[in-house]
């Protein structure tokens, strides 16, 4: 596994969870807006991976005090070992969340099958026609279709979110997404967070511009 970082408490990332959150190094999706620009790479540009034994030192005395553990990124479902990983973390009694783009139904198969994940959150990142300027590549977009249908069937709790970004994004474009989602399935809007993005565009000197009011992104808060 590489490992880019470790938040070591958060009541934000897992639902209902009092949890640690693992960052994993690399993405195969270029997102100008992404807040997490230095978990692109699969080798870091600065600092230097976790250690897995670290983490799971950590995890081991940490029982009782968290309960769940969510493996971020980067692109988690990148990882070769993402199988044995988990099932560490799940011999250890931990609750599991992953978040993955869903660019790996495969792998999120072979997790599902396992029974090695508690909660799923896939980004929808733009009506399909948009992806490809959204994400800074080629999309994906059959794969895209076959994870959002497995997650929706999976019978674990789930979530698709998407990051509003503007220009990058409409209310119309919203509005495609959310006719995207499967039924049954909930959506979360994410607010844009411009500090860390990849694109030096999108930082903070231009985050009034590509973030909506609160008057433009309360009506779309609804799940």
């Amino acid at each position: 596994m590489r490992i880019g970082g470790l938040n070591p408490f958060s009541l934000s990332d897992f639902p209902g969870h009092v949890a640690a959150v693992v960052f994993t190094q690399g993405c195969n999706f270029r997102c100008p807006y992404c807040h997490n620009g230095s978990l692109i790479p699969m080798d870091p540009a600065t600092g230097t991976l976790i250690p897995m034994e670290e983490v799971f030192r950590f995890l081991d005395m940490r029982r009782g005090q968290l309960n769940g553990v969510a493996v971020s990124g980067g692109e988690p479902t990148l990882q070769p070992d993402i199988s044995s990983f988990l099932h560490r973390i799940r011999l250890m009694d931990y609750r599991i969340k992953l978040d993955t783009n869903g660019s790996r139904p495969e792998v999120l198969a072979g997790l599902l099958e396992e029974v090695l994940v508690d909660f799923i959150a896939m980004d929808i990142k733009a009506p399909f026609g948009l992806y490809d300027r959204l994400t800074g590549i080629l999309a994906p977009v059959e794969q895209l279709e076959k994870s959002m249908a497995l997650i929706a069937q999976s019978g674990i709790d789930h979530e698709f979110r998407t990051t509003v970004v503007k220009p990058l994004l409409s209310e119309e474009d919203l509005q495609a997404i959310r006719s995207m989602v499967p039924q049954g399935s909930r959506h979360r809007l994410q607010e844009f967070r411009p500090e860390n993005a990849l694109d030096p565009v999108f930082r903070v000197a231009a985050s009034d511009h590509h973030r909506f009011s609160f008057n433009e992104f309360q009506p779309w808060t609804v799940t």
